[in-house]
């Protein structure tokens, strides 16, 4: 048999169709490896693999025709995508971790020390196990495509790399480079990876296995290492202790030690350096093994599990989606500027932008020219592909160029009166089965569809801001949207690059419900003297991203003050915020949108200081009373009881999609695995008996939902 993607290849062992690797042999001596693991759109590496590619090696070895081997996939969009999660949760112990890692040290050690040469002939995504067997290969030649990227992101899943990563990417990239990517989850373009001698050549796609041939068998390429300047010279050689000091500092004051990875990440290349490539591998098993069982790594597994899972979802069961051709967007502002940009760059999708004056079009348009330019910048697209896309945006005053629509997002402010009369120009003007997505924060889907013609073409389509950044979009269905509209929708989304929920209707949704309590609490707090920077330390240390007060001003005080009274009067008392809004709009107060806030933000502040004339607003003193915990306690609690209502009110469909909501919409700290999985972890018993002494400190606001209660009689879970 032939490969498809290399016909010119026959096969000497096993069919692809039961084999993940097939070896071919060439008449220049040359032998090629095709990684296809089969029934996966990408190559996963599996522990089931090393009796395959040890029976490879054993031929290849045995075999003196054989002058030099390449190894490509035979996926059309990536080389390998990192291992098998999976493998790593059917470990029961460290030890079984850790065997696992030092399997695979083995495998690519043996593929390193192989007296022929080996060349990793690398298209579309090569990360985490991937790069690893590329590393261990003597080249690396990359294709020119956007879709090659290369990079070790185990972090990210609480882990480090386990199969000699910590060890030969320094030795390739440079130490500081190394752990910069081992520390973020960096991925490298082509040509970056070009730059920092990752790849020996960068090629076009279609020349690429030919390429690979040729340098193998030019012989073993001299080992690649990447250019070093003078400071990094040092900083790598007699100043390396304060380059693995500063690498600590800079990466745990974003982690807060939350993030145990980090440490061993860290530790594991210093011995390396220090001890040697050998010893390194030792401690990098050992740590791999340690960190696969730590709770913070559990937790990032079954949040890399749940988006896999939803990855495959349509939002509505059984049903197909439509293909969206073009999309419409109405409003120039910020959300507008950057649900166009998301649309064009991600989804590949023209948009016709309108918006009732020029000023709004001329922001919009700038705003999709400011994101493209850094990257044509980078060369992560062509200049050609930035005009392109420039041209995607088409901008409009009138309804024209909307008849060939298939979905119009709304992005404009939160008026009733406003979004009905939009939806009516919209089925006037758009063709009967354009889909109209709303983005509001906080009316009704119901009452924005209640004058429909077409209500089943009605849907909310909330994305968070900035728009190209947050990476969720919730899916918000009224009692008559149709399934179609859902599926439709939540493909759409996907196609931005969006990770999508779908939830029911209802006030504040499910992220801004839960968010309120939680906003609530901590201003509370802070009209009860809690000092700002205290009530934002202690939950940016508890794994937020950024404190409450921040998000206060972020968002806008004068957003929270319009969302507040809809939710207070749609879901009662428990939503009552406290009397600070007033005062502080009264004194032109609405946050880093008019630089004017809780914080400073005159030149070179950035919102790290604050503005203490904001407690004379408030008439308050600031004194700390509270430890941290006890800041912690008062404003979490509130979001996870909150969290268990939409539970009990079918606001989510499942606590899954509750979890990714709180991580990807608010920040919640991922490596607590959202408030459901952290309830279990915490004990649903001890979360209703926090609540209730909350309640009897502080009011009925903190009364636990029913389903709580009745959860901690059964003694049950909400994961199983």
């Amino acid at each position: 048999m032939t490969d498809t993607l290399h016909p010119e290849l026959a096969t000497t062992n096993s069919p692809a169709s039961t084999s993940a690797f097939t070896l071919a042999k060439r008449e220049d001596g040359i032998a090629v490896i095709t990684i296809d693991v089969p029934g996966e759109s990408m190559n996963t590496l599996k522990a089931s693999f090393a009796d395959e590619v040890t029976a490879l090696l054993d031929q290849i070895e045995e075999d003196s025709s054989i002058q030099g081997v390449v190894l490509i996939s035979g996926k059309p969009s990536s080389f390998v995508a990192g291992a098998d999660i999976r493998m790593i949760s059917e470990c029961k112990t460290a030890a079984d971790a850790e065997s696992l890692a030092r399997q695979g040290q083995a495998l690519f050690d043996r593929i390193e020390q192989q007296r022929i040469p080996f060349i990793a002939a690398i298209h579309g995504a090569c990360l985490g196990g991937g790069l690893e067997l590329a590393l261990a290969c003597h080249g690396r030649v990359i294709s020119d495509s956007p879709k090659t990227v290369m990079g070790l992101p185990e972090v990210q899943l609480g882990l480090l790399p386990g199969s000699g990563g910590t060890q030969r990417l320094p030795r390739v990239v440079g130490v500081q480079q190394g752990l910069t990517m081992m520390l973020t989850g960096k991925q490298l373009r082509p040509n970056q990876a070009k730059k920092l001698a990752l790849a020996n050549d960068v090629v076009p796609h279609s020349i690429l296995l030919a390429a690979a041939v040729e340098l193998a068998k030019k012989g073993k390429p001299k080992k690649a290492k990447a250019k070093q300047g003078a400071l990094q010279k040092l900083l790598e050689g007699p100043l390396k202790n304060v380059l693995f000091n500063k690498a600590r500092e800079q990466a745990q004051k974003k982690a807060k030690g939350n993030y145990p990875a980090i440490d061993r990440i860290i530790d594991t290349v210093k011995h390396g350096v220090e001890k040697g490539f050998k010893a390194g591998l030792e401690l990098e098993a050992k740590n791999f093994g340690e960190l696969a069982m730590t709770p913070q790594s559990q937790q990032l597994r079954n949040i890399f599990f749940a988006t896999t899972e939803m990855k495959k979802e349509t939002g509505a069961d059984g049903v197909q989606p439509e293909k969206v051709k073009k999309a419409a967007v109405l409003g120039g502002g910020l959300m507008g500027g950057g649900i166009a940009h998301v649309t064009i760059s991600k989804a590949k999708v023209p948009v016709r932008l309108k918006d009732i004056g020029q000023e709004g079009i001329k922001n919009a348009l700038n705003y999709h020219y400011q994101l493209l330019k850094p990257r044509a910048k980078k060369r992560i697209i062509r200049q050609s592909e930035l005009e392109k896309q420039m041209l995607m945006l088409s901008p409009t005053v009138d309804y024209s160029g909307f008849k060939d629509t298939d979905i119009v997002i709304e992005a404009v402010f939160e008026d009733l009166a406003l979004k009905q009369s939009m939806v009516a120009d919209v089925e006037r003007e758009a063709k009967p089965t354009t889909i109209f997505a709303t983005n509001t924060s906080s009316l009704p889907i119901t009452k924005i569809a209640a004058k429909a013609e077409r209500p089943e073409h009605v849907i909310g389509l909330h994305y968070f801001s900035p728009v190209e950044k947050m990476p969720l979009a919730e899916i918000i269905t009224h009692s008559g949207t149709s399934a179609k509209t859902i599926a439709t929708t939540v493909a759409f989304a996907k196609a931005q690059g969006k990770t999508p929920i779908v939830v029911r209707d209802g006030a504040g949704f499910y992220v801004n419900r839960i968010l309120a309590p939680y906003m609530n609490e901590a201003a509370r707090l802070l009209l009860a003297g809690e000092p700002i920077e205290h009530l934002d330390k202690s939950l940016v240390q508890f794994g937020f991203p950024v404190g409450p007060i921040t998000l206060l001003d972020e968002v806008g005080i004068d957003v929270g003050a319009k969302v507040a009274p809809i939710l207070r009067d749609e879901l009662g008392e428990r939503f009552s915020a406290p009397a600070a809004f007033d005062k502080l709009l009264d004194d032109g107060r609405k946050g880093r949108k008019t630089k004017k806030g809780f914080y400073q933000y005159g030149s070179g502040k950035k919102g790290k200081e604050v503005d203490s004339s904001v407690y004379q607003v408030l008439g308050i003193t600031p004194s700390q009373n509270l430890t941290q915990e006890q800041v912690v306690e008062r404003c979490i609690y509130p979001m996870l009881n909150e969290a268990a209502w939409c539970l009990q009110d079918d606001i989510i469909r499942s606590p899954r999609d509750g979890d990714i909501g709180a991580i990807f919409g608010i920040g919640f700290p991922p490596f607590l695995g959202g408030p459901f999985r952290y309830m279990d972890s915490l004990g649903i018993a001890q979360v209703v008996a926090t609540l209730q002494r909350l309640e009897q400190e502080h009011g009925s606001r903190y009364a636990p939902c029913d389903l709580l209660v009745q959860m901690a009689k059964d003694n049950t879970r909400f994961y199983v």
